[in-house]
């Protein structure tokens, strides 16, 4: 992280990166002197409301972030940054989003956790937006013309006020990734009992083994013998009402819902007390490891890998037959993931996989026929996804192998 005192002194010249965070509360004029070379300014974590016309002058300006401030308006100056591509504004307390304020050519705009209660029409105009990321707002519906969004590949609109399923969002020909629980349309009366309630005293946390945007896991064991679980469990301890995916208590329903699986985490309990929200899973052998890495702010949809990783077909052909049968097993149950990744997927050396994070996982039995059959066809393409990125580190790949196993797929899941 940069200082003021750098920027102000003219140590920063020719910076493509910039990140001040510092309580700052007006935009300090300086950033300018860095037009001919800033590309990503992070503004995150100040105490900013709002933004000068002049933002427009950094004309190489490719991404903005602006977390965690004090912005009520999304500023309109935006709109007016030439090459502005990503735009994030999470976690501020903006309730309106004029027409103006967002660039031509946006491609990822992320708004999580705000109080906007209505979207721009300009928005469906954004035909290069690629991520949408609306989670935490109060929007009662969408612009119609977001169905000329051809590009859009994922959206969160979880834990809005949404009292009608978005249409104009299930026939977009490129969506693959869609969260929508939390919202009227999807409210499902359905209680949920299929596993024991503890205590969250009822066990002692060790190690932290992974956290996500819903949670913490962590590795436990239990404070007296239980005679029905093993002896060490994992315990996801969900954080805040709200996450960039949705409401904590949604995506513990949907790991209810779907049941054991044997390429799923397996959920054993749940705690469900006013100050904790947990559930209690199988603890996950060490020698899985994750198969892939998140996507980068250069991929926005697609997982990347690491570097010089690569994987037989045979591995490959073995991978995506289990995660076809986890596919058919969730939508046996009427629950669309939301996020099927690689990222998302564990892995050993014999190719045997351990599926899991239901933070972007929505329950969708009380929507039409038609409706169910396209959040089918949307999941469908997101694990298409799948199994081309994992095809791109195959180190074996024929080209008739690989449309062998897209036909796999195409038969098994439609």
């Amino acid at each position: 992280m940069q200082t003021l005192s750098q920027l102000q002194s003219g140590q920063l010249q020719g910076t493509k990166h910039l990140k001040l965070s510092q309580g700052l509360t007006t935009f300090p004029l300086e950033i300018l002197t860095l037009a001919d070379s800033l590309e990503t300014l992070d503004l995150s974590n100040n105490l900013l409301s709002s933004l000068p016309v002049e933002i427009s002058q950094l004309h190489r300006l490719k991404i903005i972030f602006a977390s965690n401030n004090k912005f009520t308006v999304l500023p309109q100056a935006l709109g007016q940054c030439p090459n502005l591509e990503m735009v994030g504004f999470k976690s501020n307390a903006i309730t309106q989003v004029p027409q103006l304020s967002l660039p031509k050519k946006l491609r990822w705009l992320i708004l999580t956790d705000n109080k906007i209660t209505s979207l721009p029409d300009s928005l469906g105009e954004r035909t290069l937006l690629q991520k949408l990321a609306l989670a935490g707002n109060a929007l009662t519906e969408l612009p119609l013309n977001m169905s000329k969004l051809v590009n859009l590949e994922l959206i969160r609109i979880s834990a809005n006020q949404l009292t009608q399923c978005p249409e104009q969002l299930l026939k977009l020909p490129k969506l693959a990734w869609f969260a929508f629980s939390g919202n009227p349309f999807c409210r499902s009366n359905e209680v949920i009992n299929t596993v024991q309630q503890f205590s969250s005293k009822s066990f002692k946390l060790h190690e932290v083994l992974g956290q996500g945007a819903s949670g913490v896991i962590s590795r436990a064991t239990w404070n007296e013998p239980q005679s029905l679980f093993p002896a060490e469990i994992a315990v996801k301890i969900f954080k805040g009402s709200v996450t960039s995916d949705g409401y904590p208590q949604d995506e513990l329903n949907a790991c209810l819902k779907v049941g054991n699986h044997p390429n799923l985490v397996q959920s054993l309990a749940q705690v469900n007390e006013n100050d904790c929200l947990a559930l209690i899973m199988n603890l996950i052998p060490a020698h899985f490891k994750n198969l892939g890495l998140p996507p980068t702010l250069k991929t926005c949809t697609r997982d990347t890998f690491e570097n010089g990783y690569s994987l037989s077909f045979s591995k490959i052909q073995k991978i995506v037959t289990q995660m076809i049968d986890v596919f058919k097993h969730l939508h046996s149950n009427k629950v669309c993931h939301g996020d099927l990744y690689a990222h998302n997927t564990l892995v050993d050396k014999e190719a045997n996989i351990i599926f899991g994070d239901f933070g972007a996982a929505s329950m969708y039995h009380m929507l039409s026929d038609d409706q169910q059959e396209s959040i089918v066809q949307i999941e469908q393409r997101a694990l298409a996804h799948f199994i081309d990125d994992l095809l791109n580190v195959c180190d074996d790949l024929e080209s008739e192998s690989a449309d062998l196993l897209r036909q796999l797929c195409q038969h098994n899941t439609a």
